[in-house]
């Protein structure tokens, strides 16, 4: 995958531009992470904002949206293709600095974007 395809939903998600993800949940390849709070349709990087509930002490990760492997919309889950550790794991996310950031979305896309278990 490449960091451009990462930043963008794959034709197969079932993304469509005018649905709002917000409160959707969101499942690992190995369970639930959280709920989608915030999600850009923007032109550009296209990404998900996951509150992770308790799992990870009330944080927030954002998932590039090439992670989403499919949308349920009658179910209000999103798939996407890691692991829960994967996501874990992922570099910290703090909203108010790493947004607009190019350089933390390079940390992710390596993240990501990088072969192996859970990609």
């Amino acid at each position: 995958m490449t960091n451009d395809s990462l930043w963008n939903y794959a034709p197969t998600a079932g993304h469509t531009p005018d649905l709002d993800f917000t409160g959707y949940t969101v499942e690992a390849l190995d369970g639930r992470v959280g709920k989608v709070d915030k999600h850009s349709n923007d032109v550009g990087p296209q990404y998900l904002v996951v509150d992770t509930g308790p799992w990870i002490l009330g944080k927030e990760v954002l998932l590039p949206a090439g992670t989403v492997e499919a949308v349920d919309h009658e179910a209000k889950t999103i798939r996407v293709g890691r692991t829960k550790e994967r996501i874990k794991a992922a570099p910290e996310f703090d909203k108010e600095k790493h947004l607009g950031d190019p350089a933390y979305r390079d940390q992710l896309s390596g993240h990501y974007g990088s072969d192996g278990p859970g990609h």
